[in-house]
C-alpha cells in the first residue's frame, strides 16, 4: 500500500461510488469519502469498501474538497470525484511516482480526464483535459465557486493513463445541468456586480459554441460532439439571460419602494 490518502466528495452517489473506490483502493491506504448529507447508500456502501466517511455541510465543491485535503493523514493526495474512474495505466503511473520518487522532483501530477458522453468515450472535444489531482497537500489548495481552481505552488508533471468520467447518464440529466450552472454563475456574476450588455447575449453564445465546435474540434465526435458544443451556446445564452432577469427584478423592486 501507498502513503497515499484518497479525497472524494459525495452527495447520494450510490450508482458511482463503488467504482470510484474500488479502482484506487487497493494501492492507497486511506481513502476519504466527504459527504455533505446523503439519503441514499453512499454511505453505506463507502464504509463497506473500506472508506472513512466525513460528514461536512456543502459549502461549495472546492471547498468540499479542500476540507477533505485538510483531513488526510498523509502527506501526498489524490482526488478523486465519485463518478470518475482511475484506469490500469494511470494506477501504474501513480505507483511509478512513488516507486521512483518522483515526489522530490514534483510537487503536483496533472491526469488526463476522459468523458464517457452517450454509450462513447469523446476523442476529440474536451480532450486533452489535465487536471491536476495528485499532489503534496503542502504545496496546493482549492479555490473558486462553481467549480474549482487548483493552485499549486511548486513543479509540475504529467501522469500517463486516463481518468475515465463518467458525468452524465443522458443529455437530459448534461442539459439540466447546464440550465442549472448557468443560473448559478448569473446569480455569481450579479452578486459581483456585473452588468448586463446586449452583446454578451448574442455574440458570447456564438463564440462559445464555435470554440468547442471548431477551435476544440468537436465536429469530430460527430453528434456528441455538436451536442456538447451546442450546450456551451445554451448555457452561455441562459447566464446573461438570467442576469438581464436579476436586473430587471431590481428595477422592480426599486420602482415599487
Amino acid at each position: 500500500m501507498l502513503d497515499l490518502s484518497v479525497v472524494i466528495v459525495t452527495l447520494n452517489e450510490e450508482k458511482n461510488i463503488s467504482r470510484a473506490i474500488n479502482s484506487i483502493k487497493d494501492i492507497a491506504n486511506e481513502i476519504l469519502v466527504i459527504d455533505s448529507g446523503s439519503t441514499d447508500k453512499t454511505i453505506e456502501i463507502a464504509e463497506k469498501l473500506g472508506a472513512k466517511v466525513i460528514f461536512n455541510q456543502w459549502e461549495g465543491y472546492p471547498l468540499q474538497v479542500q476540507f477533505g485535503i485538510d483531513n488526510t493523514s498523509n502527506k501526498y493526495v489524490l482526488v478523486l470525484d465519485a463518478d470518475e474512474e482511475i484506469s490500469v495505466e494511470l494506477k501504474q503511473s501513480i505507483i511509478n511516482v512513488f516507486e521512483q520518487n518522483l515526489f522530490s522532483k514534483y510537487d503536483c501530477f496533472a491526469v488526463n480526464r476522459k468523458t464517457f458522453y452517450v454509450n462513447k468515450f469523446l476523442e476529440h472535444i474536451w480532450q486533452p483535459e489535465y487536471r491536476i489531482r495528485l499532489f503534496n497537500k503542502e504545496k496546493v489548495r482549492y479555490e473558486g465557486f462553481l467549480h474549482e481552481k487548483v493552485i499549486c505552488d511548486g513543479k509540475k508533471s504529467k501522469l500517463n493513463g486516463y481518468l475515465y468520467h463518467y458525468t452524465y447518464k443522458d443529455i437530459f440529466q448534461h442539459y439540466t445541468k447546464s440550465l442549472k450552472y448557468a443560473k448559478i454563475s448569473a446569480e455569481e456574476l450579479y452578486k459581483r456586480g456585473k452588468k448586463f450588455k446586449y452583446h454578451n447575449l448574442i455574440i458570447n453564445p456564438l463564440w462559445a459554441f464555435f470554440r468547442q465546435y471548431f477551435l476544440k474540434l468537436g465536429f469530430l465526435d460527430g453528434i456528441r460532439g455538436l451536442s456538447v458544443s451546442m450546450s456551451y451556446l445554451f448555457s452561455t445564452f441562459l447566464k446573461y439571460l438570467f442576469l438581464w432577469e436579476l436586473e430587471q427584478k431590481e428595477k422592480d423592486k426599486n420602482a415599487g419602494s
